[in-house]
């Protein structure tokens, strides 16, 4: 008996200019169409017992689609994802803008094949200090000359989670010295009392 694992993604999509009005500023996307069709596929038969590894891999990218078109899923957010072999949808990450917790919901609970949806979401708390961190750990990191080539990218890869004044950066990078100066950067913004990094290297040896 096969024994499927469940798959959790980073669902990635972040703000793509270094003008930044304020810390909720909205995302570059088309608003998502929240409503799913049933399909007459044998997919149906997967709600009835443990998801198919197909069935499963389909509701990842069907779940991964559904969080990037969130219209208000900026470089501040961090949203990740479980999907389970029994449909359940675990989502999981942190938002600055409290209405992306409901949105992300909504928006992966008709997908077909999801029998449950667990959201676990942090709602980060409203602060002006922490905002002014994110547009200031925002300019220090896509305005550095090494990393603005990022913010080129249609989905700028590095995200800035800022909670009392902490930082987490979120995300993937393609070197290792990218991941250190983000870092630095991040740290030399006055007011912030801690860094962490998350950022993942797609090339460690580069």
């Amino acid at each position: 008996m096969k024994t499927h694992l469940a798959v959790v993604v980073a669902a990635i999509l972040v703000l793509t200019t270094l003008e930044i009005p304020n810390a909720s500023a909205q995302a570059a996307s088309s608003q998502p169409n929240m409503s799913s069709q049933q399909s007459t596929s044998s997919s149906g038969q997967e709600s009835r017992g443990a998801l198919s590894q197909k069935g499963i891999d389909r509701i990842v990218k069907e779940v991964h689609h559904e969080l990037v078109m969130l219209p208000f899923y900026g470089v501040f957010d961090n949203l990740a994802y479980q999907v389970s072999p029994d449909g359940t949808v675990t989502l999981m990450g942190q938002v600055a803008n409290p209405t992306l917790k409901s949105d992300a919901e909504n928006a992966v609970k008709h997908i077909e094949g999801v029998e449950r949806v667990v959201n676990n979401i942090e709602v980060l708390p409203t602060s002006p200090n922490d905002d002014r961190i994110r547009r200031a750990v925002y300019r220090a990191i896509y305005g550095n000359e090494v990393l603005s080539q990022y913010q080129l990218r249609a989905v700028p890869p590095i995200h800035i989670i800022v909670k009392n004044g902490n930082v987490t950066l979120e995300g993937v990078v393609s070197r290792p010295m990218d991941k250190q100066i983000a870092e630095m950067q991040a740290k030399s913004v006055p007011g912030v009392f801690s860094v962490t990094d998350n950022l993942q290297v797609e090339n460690p040896k580069g």
